[in-house]
C-alpha cells in the first residue's frame, strides 16, 4: 500500500492539478445544470468585485463565450455594458477576440448585454476609424459578421442596432485614404447601413446569407436554484 501511495504522489504534479481545476472550472462555465449555473455566477461575481485590468482583461474576455444571460448578469452587475471594457485600452488582441465573438456567435443567439459589450469596445476603438484601423485592420469578413446582428425588426433606436451602425458609419468614413482594400471596406460598410434602412432590400443580398442563419439564446439557457441580489 506504501508503494502505491508513493506512485499516486508522484504522478500528481502541480501541472496535472492545475489541468483538474481547469476542467472543473470548464464543466461549471459550461452551466449544463443549475448548480453549474450557480457556481459560475459566483465566480463570475468574485471577478467583478476585483476588478479588471491589464493583467486580467483575458480572463473576463473569455467569459463572454458562456451562453448563459445570468452569468453574464453576475459578471456585469448595474454597469452599463457598452462601457464594461472602458478600463482597458484597445489592444489587436482585444480588437481581434471581438471579432472572433462575432463570427462565433448566431444572430439572436447571444444575450443582448453580451454582445453589447463587444460593440462597446469595438465603438471606442473606431471611433476615430483610421486610428482603430491601425491598430486591428478590419476585413470584409469581420463586417459581414459585424452586420449580421442588426435586426431590422427592431429599428435603428434599438442600442445593439444603434452601436452597428454607428460603427459602420465610422468604418465607412475611411473611404478616400487611397488604398484600395480600405476603399472597399468603408463602400462595404456604407451599403450594409443602407440595406438595412431601406425597408425594399434584404439584408441577404448584401452579407452571406450562411452568416444570416438565426438562433435563440434563451434556448440553451439553464437557470441556477436560486438568483440572490447584490
Amino acid at each position: 500500500m506504501a508503494e502505491n501511495s508513493d506512485i499516486i504522489r508522484t504522478e500528481w504534479t502541480k501541472e496535472s492539478t492545475d489541468r483538474v481545476e481547469s476542467l472543473v472550472l470548464r464543466n461549471a462555465f459550461a452551466c449544463r445544470t443549475p448548480d453549474a449555473t450557480e457556481t459560475a455566477m459566483s465566480y463570475t461575481r468574485f471577478l467583478r468585485l476585483a476588478k479588471m485590468t491589464n493583467e486580467n482583461y483575458p480572463l473576463f474576455l473569455s467569459l463572454l463565450e458562456i451562453d448563459n444571460h445570468y452569468v453574464i448578469d453576475s459578471l456585469v452587475g448595474d454597469e452599463d455594458p457598452f462601457v464594461f471594457f472602458t478600463p482597458i485600452q484597445p489592444t489587436k488582441h482585444l480588437l481581434r477576440e471581438c471579432f472572433r465573438l462575432l463570427t462565433f456567435w448566431h444572430p439572436g443567439g447571444i444575450y443582448p448585454k453580451t454582445i453589447s459589450i463587444v460593440l462597446g469596445v469595438l465603438q471606442a476603438a473606431y471611433n476615430h476609424a483610421k486610428d482603430g484601423n491601425a491598430i486591428h485592420r478590419v476585413s470584409i469578413n469581420d463586417i459581414n459578421n459585424l452586420g449580421k446582428h442588426l435586426n431590422k425588426d427592431s429599428g435603428q433606436s434599438d442600442p445593439v442596432n444603434r452601436a452597428i451602425l454607428d460603427i459602420l458609419d465610422r468604418l465607412s468614413l475611411l473611404e478616400g485614404q487611397g488604398d484600395e482594400a480600405v476603399e472597399e471596406l468603408a463602400r462595404h460598410c456604407h451599403n450594409i447601413r443602407t440595406y438595412f434602412f431601406d425597408r425594399r432590400r434584404k439584408m441577404e443580398d448584401i452579407i452571406p446569407q450562411v452568416l444570416l442563419v438565426k438562433s435563440d439564446y434563451l434556448v440553451k439557457t439553464v437557470a441556477p436554484n436560486f438568483v440572490f441580489e447584490d
